[in-house]
């Protein structure tokens, strides 16, 4: 077989990318690549570094909108307690569970207990399949047992479990005498009222401590950005394309993870398409495309009432004259997409609910203004993204695609296209 170095078919030289990997969303970056999250640093640590000092470790919930250094700051600062503890001679492990795909128990303990066994020299066999939870949770004992003094376990996504019954086995283990390890469990979720849905024993249980990380401000996302500038080749970025990118990052939603996510699709765009450079024309069609697909993440997991809630909204704006509207109108249009759907609509205060969860995910804004006399007080809601990006993402949904699409709604579809779908609700 020919030498890849030499078959033509494939490049020697990226002549866009450098080290393409600082781009990549999973990749933890060295300290001083991290911007802006000094005090988070040192929040989170004061959780857990007590188990730096054998000592047990507090468990803790963080929570903020996507992008905004949760997983990173959690991931370094549980790294850092590790050598600390090292030093110390204390054996410490660090695991790592994304519970969007490990999101039942099941599956949840049996990636605790296969990774513990990767960081080991455990000789019994883990199945992955054809065994229940309890004896997933037993070679996690006995390992620790044999092993550890103390773990940190980062459970990202921790909405997304079916149950939080993990919670309770992790936080209580010690003291049903499971283990002598001590475990600190970091919980990271998007979701600011994930607390509310715990079951009372496992809150009383877990015990946790809550941080809140904000967006990244302008300034900050340029810094960042500045950072990643060796995963390219030199003199690749054109003068202002950092500038462009930490601009829209921070105007739309102050999401790190995307701003550096626009400026790889740029450098992809760019490859593409033979350019020698990445120019500020390559980060505006990056940034459209890099909107769209965080949209589409948000909305995935979300209710389809919650996705009709925001097609509603985005319907009133692309065939209204107006960027604002108040629940009761949302509400009045979301009722008719529900009757096109074949779906029962939940109540106006479920609907109001549905749109602060969006709020804070940072889909829309809402505003409370007052009326007047006559009308009291009441919320307007607006988007914060192009109306178009709604429509696509909420169309995503299988059981949602026979909804209009953004040329229908906005009469700009070929007649040619034209459907034989209801369009009376959306006059």
């Amino acid at each position: 077989m020919a030498d890849q170095a030499g078959d033509p078919l494939f490049h020697s030289h990226d002549p866009i990318f450098n080290r393409k990997e600082l781009l990549h969303v999973g990749h933890v970056p060295d300290e001083d690549r991290i911007v802006g999250r000094d005090d988070e640093i040192e929040s989170v640590a004061a959780e857990v570094g007590a188990i730096t000092r054998g000592d047990p470790p507090n468990n803790v919930m963080i929570y903020g909108k996507t992008g905004t250094g949760k997983s990173l700051i959690s991931r370094h600062v549980a790294t850092r307690a590790q050598d600390a503890a090292r030093t110390n001679e204390i054996d410490c492990g660090v695991l790592y569970i994304d519970c969007s795909e490990a999101n039942t128990e099941t599956r949840a303990t049996r990636q605790l207990a296969l990774s513990l066994k990767e960081q080991t020299d455990y000789q019994e066999n883990i199945p992955v399949r054809g065994v229940g939870t309890m004896e997933y949770y037993q070679h996690i004992w006995q390992i620790l047992e044999a092993c550890f003094d103390a773990i940190i376990v980062i459970l990202d996504e921790i909405d997304k479990l079916d149950n939080s019954n993990i919670l309770m086995q992790l936080s209580r283990a010690r003291e049903a005498q499971k283990t002598d390890a001590y475990i600190g469990v970091i919980g990271i979720s998007n979701k600011v009222k994930y607390r509310e849905t715990l079951d009372e024993r496992i809150d009383s249980s877990f015990g946790h401590r809550e941080l809140f990380f904000h967006p990244y401000d302008a300034s900050q996302l340029r810094e960042i950005m500045r950072n990643r500038e060796d995963a390219f080749q030199p003199a690749v970025l054109e003068d202002g394309t950092i500038e462009l990118c930490a601009a829209l990052a921070a105007k739309k939603h102050g999401d790190a993870r995307k701003a550096i996510e626009i400026l790889k699709e740029a450098g992809e765009l760019a490859r593409r398409t033979g350019s020698e450079t990445v120019s500020e024309d390559h980060i505006q069609q990056a940034q459209e495309v890099a909107e769209i697909n965080r949209i589409e993440e948000l909305t995935s997991g979300a209710t389809v009432h919650a996705k009709l809630a925001l097609y509603a909204l985005a319907s009133r704006i692309i065939t209204g004259d107006r960027e604002t509207y108040k629940t009761r109108e949302v509400y009045e249009r979301y009722v008719g997409i529900c009757e096109l759907v074949a779906t029962d609509p939940i109540t106006e205060n479920g609907l109001y609910r549905q749109l602060k969860e969006q709020a804070f995910l940072g889909v829309i804004e809402s505003e409370k203004t007052g009326g007047g006399r006559s009308q009291g007080s009441y919320l307007l809601h607006r988007l914060v993204t192009d109306p178009k990006h709604i429509v696509k993402a909420v169309r995503r949904d299988s059981s949602l695609e026979e909804l209009p699409t953004y040329d229908r709604l906005s009469g700009t579809e070929s007649p040619s296209r034209a459907h034989d779908t209801d369009l009376s609700s959306f006059s």
